[in-house]
C-alpha cells in the first residue's frame, strides 16, 4: 500500500552537519532524492546502536518516498575489512563464510527491527563487488596528484585537498589524533591514509596496478556511492562517530576523484547509544546484539526505544527504556484494540508529519501519536472514531509502528496452549466473581499476575496482556 500524504504537506528541513545549520532540504534532481548510509561491517551481529541508524534513515526514507514520489537510497555492506580477515584466521574458514553469515543475520535483524519496504535501501552493495571501481578510482586520484603510491600501498594526500578537515572543523593535531594514524616510512605526511594496501598469501587480495592487495576502509564507500548515485549525492548519513576519520576521508576522495564536485550536499549523524554510562561499544565490552534482544523483546518496543530520542541527540540505553516502550506500544495497541468495529483507511496526519519534517523529530511525532489517542479514548461518535483511528494506523504507517494486530501484539511469546489455559482461568475467576467468591477470584488475578499477566475489566468484558 502507498503510504497516504497529508492533506497539507509542509516544507522539509534537516540539520546539516557541514554547514552545522538547519536547512531546507530540495532534491538536486526533481525526479528525486539519493541517500547513502553507511552500512555494517559484517564480521559479527551488529549491536543496538549499529541500529539507530537504519531504523530513523529509514523513516527520513519513507517521508522523502512519500513527499517526492520516489528515492534512490543504497546502505552498504563492507565484507572486506582487518577485522573480518581476522574472524576468518581464527576460525580457519574463507571469509565469506564469514561474511555470509552475519550478512544473512544483518538483514535479518533489521527486517526485525521494521527496516522493510519503504523504511528499506533500495540498494545493499557489497565491497567486493565493486573492486573495479575502487581501482578506477584510485587511478584517477593518482594521475591528478591526489594519490601515490609507496612500497605496495597508495596513499592519499592530504596536503593536496585544501578542504580536508571542513566536516569535521578539527584541526591538524586532533585530526591526527583522531585517526590513530599509522606511522610508515613510505607516507609523505602522517595524515595521509591508505587508499590500497598490499595482502599477504594468507590474507584477501585482489590484482591491481600496484600487485595484489585490498582496499581501505575509506575508499570503499567513495566508489559504491559513485557506482550507484552518482558524483553528487543529497544526503550522507551515518553515525557521528564516522564523521571523522571516514566520511573526512570519503569527502577528500569524491571531491578530487570528481574534479571538485560537492561529494554530498546534506550530511547527517545521529548520536550514539550510551549503556551503563558510557558509549555503546564494542570495544569497551558494553554491547547489546540486536539478535538477542529479538528475542527476549518485542522487536517493535525495541524500534520505538531507537525513535523516542531526537536522531542527533545520545540516547541513553537500558532495559527501563524497553520496559517503558513495552507499556506504551499497549496502550496504544489497546486503543486500537476499542476501535476494534471501526473500518478506516489510513491517512498520515499533518502533525506527524510536521514533527518529521522539522529535522526528523520523532520525540515530538510520538507525543502526536499519544495525543491522537487520548483523543481516540475518549471519543463517542463514530465519525469520531472512524477519523481518529485513521490517523493512528497513518501515523503508525510514518514511523513503523502499529502494524501489527492489536490481538497477535497482545499474545506475544505465547503459544496457543498458553493461551487457551490463561482463558480458562478468566473464565474461571469470571464464575467466581458471579458467585460472590471473591477470595477465589483475587487468588486468580494474583495468580496470574505473577506470571505477568494483566488482567483489565471492560465493558467489553476481561482482557488481558503479558506486563
Amino acid at each position: 500500500m502507498e503510504n497516504p500524504l497529508p492533506a497539507a504537506p509542509m516544507s522539509l528541513t534537516l540539520y546539516n552537519s557541514l554547514t552545522r545549520r538547519v536547512e531546507p532540504f530540495v532534491p538536486q534532481d526533481p525526479s528525486g532524492p539519493t541517500m547513502y548510509l553507511c552500512g555494517p561491517t559484517v564480521y559479527h551481529y551488529v549491536h543496538i546502536g549499529n541500529a539507530r541508524g537504519p531504523v530513523v534513515f529509514g523513516v527520513l526514507a519513507a517521508l522523502l518516498r512519500r513527499r517526492f514520489g520516489r528515492l534512490r537510497y543504497a546502505r552498504n555492506i563492507t565484507d572486506v575489512d582487518d577485522k573480518i580477515n581476522a574472524a576468518a584466521q581464527e576460525l580457519g574458514v574463507p571469509i565469506a563464510a564469514i561474511t555470509d553469515k552475519y550478512t544473512a543475520a544483518y538483514r535479518q535483524d533489521m527486517a526485525a527491527l521494521g527496516v522493510t519496504g519503504a523504511f528499506a535501501p533500495d540498494m545493499e552493495p557489497a565491497a567486493t563487488a565493486h573492486m573495479p571501481q575502487m581501482i578506477a578510482m584510485i587511478e584517477r586520484l593518482i594521475a591528478d596528484g591526489h594519490a601515490y603510491a609507496a612500497e605496495g600501498h597508495v596513499l592519499f594526500a592530504v596536503a593536496s585537498f585544501p578542504g580536508y578537515g571542513k566536516l569535521s572543523r578539527r584541526d591538524r593535531e586532533e585530526m591526527l589524533a583522531g585517526a590513530r594514524v599509522e606511522v610508515a616510512p613510505y607516507k609523505r605526511d602522517p595524515g595521509d591514509f591508505v587508499l590500497w594496501k598490499p595482502s599477504s598469501d594468507d590474507l584477501p587480495g585482489w590484482d591491481s596496478p600496484w600487485g595484489r592487495g585490498r582496499p581501505g576502509w575509506h575508499i570503499e564507500c567513495s566508489a559504491m556511492a559513485e557506482a550507484h548515485l552518482g558524483q553528487t549525492i543529497d544526503i550522507h548519513a551515518g553515525g557521528v562517530d564516522l564523521q571523522f576519520p571516514h566520511h573526512e576521508n570519503e569527502i577528500a576522495q569524491s571531491e578530487c576523484a570528481h574534479g571538485g564536485r560537492p561529494f554530498a550536499r546534506f550530511w547527517l549523524h545521529n548520536g550514539m547509544l550510551n549503556f551503563g554510562g558510557a558509549k555503546m561499544a564494542k570495544s569497551v565490552g558494553n554491547v547489546q546484539r540486536v539478535h538477542e534482544l529479538v528475542q527476549a523483546y518485542p522487536p517493535e518496543a525495541l524500534r520505538y526505544a531507537l525513535l523516542s530520542a531526537h536522531y542527533r541527540q545520545p540516547l541513553e540505553w537500558s532495559d527501563g527504556l524497553i520496559a517503558q516502550s513495552v507499556r506504551t506500544l499497549d496502550r496504544l495497541y489497546g486503543t486500537l484494540r476499542d476501535l476494534a468495529d471501526v473500518e478506516a483507511a489510513p491517512v498520515i496526519p499533518a502533525g506527524i508529519e510536521a514533527a518529521l519534517c522539522d529535522d526528523l523529530n520523532t520525540p515530538a511525532a510520538l507525543a502526536e501519536l499519544a495525543r491522537l489517542a487520548g483523543e481516540a479514548r475518549k471519543a463517542v461518535s463514530i465519525g469520531e472514531k472512524t477519523a481518529l483511528k485513521a490517523q493512528l494506523l497513518g501515523a503508525g504507517l510514518a514511523l513503523g509502528l502499529l502494524q501489527q494486530d492489536p490481538a497477535a501484539w497482545f499474545a506475544r511469546g505465547a503459544g496457543s496452549d498458553d493461551d487457551a489455559r490463561i482463558q480458562a482461568l478468566i473464565e474461571e475467576r469470571t464464575a467466581a466473581k458471579r458467585a460472590r467468591d471473591f477470595a477465589r477470584a483475587d487468588a486468580i488475578r494474583q495468580q496470574l499476575a505473577e506470571e505477568g499477566i494483566l488482567l483489565e475489566d471492560t465493558p467489553q468484558g476481561v482482557r488481558w496482556k503479558r506486563a
